[in-house]
């Protein structure tokens, strides 16, 4: 019998110049995005409600909850006595169940009938929802009250196969699944609109220019200086005299008006996926890249050595037999130029042949080295 033991090491080295960086002119400027308000901003004081609740995800191949898992099959015998079907929970063995979170989240404005996006966290030893459906769930508030019912078939995003023994693939994460429109609203939360003369609007992604351009806009569609940026995050604006009586049409009118949005510059990185997204205003500072892999293999042969024939005290041993391969990788330096764009940097990163994985360490390292400016956000 032998033994296999792979480990897998990527080398980053970052050699950064040692000048001061200096931005070309014109390089530096944020470039701007034309949005509709209603999707830069959103009236303040309205808020979501978040939503949790506890359920069972059923029809899975063999990849639920063992035995060791209780409460899923506590919950399981809870169910089934519902229907008149009496079972012991710890006469039960069953593999092709899970116990879940679900949680969603209820707009202010969303009323009886609606729907909402669920997820479906395993809380148990489950090891895949793939193929799994959720049975009705009650979700509920802060305040422990029934607001919305979920269920449906999940979706994973990634999928998984293979025997119990050892041999399996597995691609994304298996044990969080999203049910879009799962979940149905059955009690709205009582939000009437404001009653005044004054709203505030909350921007969405604060920033000083993107609010001086909310401002503008809406200054400018009313004819009037009614509406003052408080601070980079929030907007005031006073209510015309002949929208005082219906503020929801006063809301129409302002929603689709076309508003200048500064792009910020950031790399989002999903390190459970693997996925990497680059903005198109992300620069890099003068940098180069050396990237390389080293792998090692200790591979473990058990042999068998037996004393010589008619020998006395001698005894049959098993002798393991150990052999370490080391093998490098041929590295390979890319240099990146002061204020490469995001055309340069994937061009680089896959001259290097990077794969997922490795760009996120890149762009963690690079970020490290005062090469990347960007902001970057880990999801």
């Amino acid at each position: 019998m032998s033994t296999s033991v792979f480990i897998r090491r990527s080398v980053l080295a970052l050699a950064v110049a040692s000048f001061v960086t200096t931005l070309v002119p014109g390089v530096a400027a944020q470039s701007t995005d034309v949005s509709r308000l209603k999707d830069v901003v959103s009236l303040q004081g309205f808020r979501p409600m978040p939503l949790v609740g506890y359920g069972l995800v059923v029809g899975l191949n063999k990849t639920g909850d063992k035995r060791q898992t209780i409460f899923s099959t506590q919950s399981l015998a809870n169910m089934l006595s519902r229907f008149g079907v009496v079972v012991a929970p710890d006469q039960m063995k069953v593999e092709n169940i899970a116990a879940v979170v679900v949680t969603s989240e209820l707009s202010p404005y969303q009323r009886a009938g609606a729907r909402l996006d669920a997820v479906a966290s395993s809380i148990g030893d489950a090891r895949s929802l793939q193929g799994g459906t959720l049975l009705p769930t009650s979700l509920r508030g802060p305040n422990g009250q029934m607001v919305a019912l979920a269920q449906g078939p999940l979706s994973i995003g990634g999928f998984g196969g293979g025997s119990g023994g050892g041999s399996s693939v597995q691609v994304n994460h298996l044990t969080v699944g999203r049910i879009p429109g799962g979940a149905i609203v059955q009690t709205a939360q009582n939000t009437p609109m404001p009653a005044t003369d004054t709203l505030t609007f909350a921007v969405l992604e604060p920033d000083f220019v993107t609010a001086s351009h909310v401002v503008h806009a809406i200054n400018t569609h009313l004819g009037t200086d009614a509406a003052h940026a408080v601070d980079p995050g929030s907007i005031q604006v006073q209510v015309p005299e002949r929208y005082r009586s219906s503020i929801p049409e006063f809301m129409a009118d302002l929603e689709s008006l076309p508003v200048e949005t500064d792009v910020v510059a950031r790399v989002v990185i999903n390190e459970r996926t693997g996925t990497v997204v680059v903005g198109g205003d992300v620069r890099l500072g003068p940098a180069a890249v050396a990237h390389g892999n080293l792998s090692v293999r200790i591979s473990t042969k058990y042999e068998v050595s037996q004393p010589p024939p008619f020998s006395s005290g001698g005894q049959t041993v098993v002798v393991p037999n150990e052999q370490v391969d080391i093998h490098e990788g041929t590295a390979k330096l890319v240099s990146l130029e002061e204020g490469a764009t995001l055309d340069a940097v994937a061009g680089a990163l896959n001259t290097l042949g990077a794969t997922p994985r490795d760009i996120i360490a890149i762009m963690q390292a690079l970020k490290a080295a005062g090469a990347l400016h960007a902001e970057i956000v880990i999801l």
